[in-house]
């Protein structure tokens, strides 16, 4: 009767515990739901990128030029269409602490402006399976403040489930920033400085602030989108082209303004510049021969390049000159190309690095990364992709994969899984070059130069490039870059 009575008390106690237990997995449930509500960004708005129509984004599809061509193709902008670890945490970009958040699966459906983006922030996040190699980034379409990216909560919500770092497509270029009211008035008041403005980049700036997000700048000196009045006498458009000191005392002044205004306002969200973007050419025609780094002189075919019209051969030079300058300790200078892969123009680039590199001036190398479904070869083949991640690699500078774009002309099932092996392909390279894999390379980061396809702030957007579809559901792509990462 002693042992009934207490097999009959354990039995009771442990139904006891059962039961309390269930009580709290059912609270902490309910609690996660409740928090999982309030994950959305204030800004409200949709947003999307690429080449729609007559959108003037300039960084959408550019890479893509004939081997051993010059020329590109599939270019539908202004900038046309148109990058691990191993190295401190100052140069790993974005900051991998234990401090960033930790995305929460959704326990109930996430639909945001009317698009269901469940699955898009359901599992592992790219840069939780990347974080041993390299940051994981996104591009910030857009060609103006209503249709930049961070205007779309749901687009906001993708991205800080995903990525630790971004990189603005197109509303941080000169040609955004600039001022000419501002600067004439600077003028004619005696003050011989530009004005220079940041209505279009403050509200991804606020965004990487309040999500411990950080940010690529894109870009400082660049040939295109830069207004040629910015060269002429009283920054009138009619007026005569400056002289050469006069343009490197505003080219100086507009760097630092940039430099101090995003440091200052925005401390830590930057961590490294593109300072001048596609110096280097091929193109017979568009280049010098002096330097013997193939400086451009034109492009588009009879566009100069006002640069060097101005300043010269060594705007290049005095850029990253000025940025070091200016820029904080901890944020890297960047030089930053396209068709970084065809091997002259990897000849030419690697001399014009190693060139700054004895200098001082120098941090990384950006290769902006557009492609097509055939071409460059990633392994081996026309252009080799990782033949020329070697070769730069040989500098011992960061290499940062920057506006990384696999584009196709149709979104068909055959289309879209031939894109989602050549990202898989690419990752792959990427991993087993990277210093932390043992490899050469010290790559640091990768950015994928837009969210999704058919950009939902263009009517007529063509893009179908991107990790994530029109409607924001995670495509062929991305499963196939998450495979890579395994």
């Amino acid at each position: 009767m002693k042992k009934i009575s207490i097999i009959l008390l354990v039995l009771l106690s442990a139904a006891l515990l059962i039961s309390c237990a269930g009580q709290k997995s059912s609270k902490q449930g309910n609690e996660d739901a409740i928090a999982d509500e309030d994950t959305g960004d204030d800004k409200s708005g949709e947003v999307a990128e690429g080449t729609a129509g007559n959108n003037t984004d300039s960084d959408t599809f550019k890479e893509t030029e004939n081997a051993g061509s010059g020329e590109k193709q599939g270019a539908g902008d202004n900038e046309q269409t148109g990058e691990g670890s191993g190295a401190s945490e100052a140069s790993q970009g974005p900051n991998q602490s234990d401090e960033e958040p930790v995305p929460v699966e959704p326990a109930e459906p996430v639909v945001i402006d009317g698009y269901d983006i469940t699955a898009s922030v359901t599992g592992k996040a790219l840069k939780d399976a990347y974080k041993d190699y390299f940051s994981f980034g996104v591009g910030l379409n857009g060609s103006s403040i209503e249709t930049s990216t961070v205007r779309s909560q749901a687009m906001c919500e993708i991205i800080k489930y995903h990525f630790n770092s971004v990189t603005y497509s197109n509303l941080m270029k000169p040609s955004y920033l600039l001022d000419q009211e501002g600067s004439i008035n600077n003028y004619k008041s005696g003050n011989t400085e530009p004005a220079v403005k940041f209505d279009t980049a403050k509200d991804g700036l606020e965004f990487c602030k309040d999500n411990n997000i950080r940010m690529r700048g894109h870009v400082l000196v660049w040939h295109n989108q830069v207004p040629e009045w910015f060269f002429r006498e009283g920054y009138d458009s009619r007026g005569k082209f400056v002289d050469r000191d006069t343009m490197l005392l505003r080219l100086e002044s507009y760097i630092r303004q940039v430099l101090e205004y995003t440091q200052d306002n925005y401390p830590g969200v930057m961590y490294c510049w593109d300072v001048v973007n596609e110096a280097v050419e091929i193109t017979a025609g568009s280049f010098e021969s002096d330097t013997g780094f193939n400086i451009r002189t034109k492009y588009d075919g009879t566009k100069d390049n006002l640069w060097y019209k101005v300043i010269g051969t060594d705007y290049v030079e005095k850029s990253f000159e000025y940025a070091r300058k200016y820029a904080d300790s901890s944020v890297k200078l960047f030089y930053n190309d396209y068709n970084t892969f065809q091997p002259l123009k990897t000849s030419k680039i690697y001399d014009l690095v190693s060139y700054l590199k004895d200098k001082g001036l120098i941090d990384g190398i950006g290769m902006q990364g557009y492609m097509d479904l055939t071409y460059p070869g990633i392994v081996g083949g026309n252009d080799s992709f990782m033949t020329a991640v070697e070769k730069f690699a040989k500098l011992g500078l960061e290499i940062q994969i920057t506006e990384l774009t696999i584009r196709s002309e149709t979104k068909d099932e055959a289309s879209m899984e031939k894109q989602a092996r050549r990202y898989e392909a690419l990752f792959q390279v990427l991993k087993r070059l990277d210093t932390a894999n043992g490899g050469p390379a010290n790559i640091t980061n990768v950015t994928v130069f837009g969210l999704m396809d058919e950009y939902l702030f263009y009517t007529n957007d063509k893009t179908y490039a991107r990790l994530f579809d029109g409607k924001l559901q995670p495509k062929p792509a991305f499963f196939s870059i998450m495979s890579a990462a395994e």
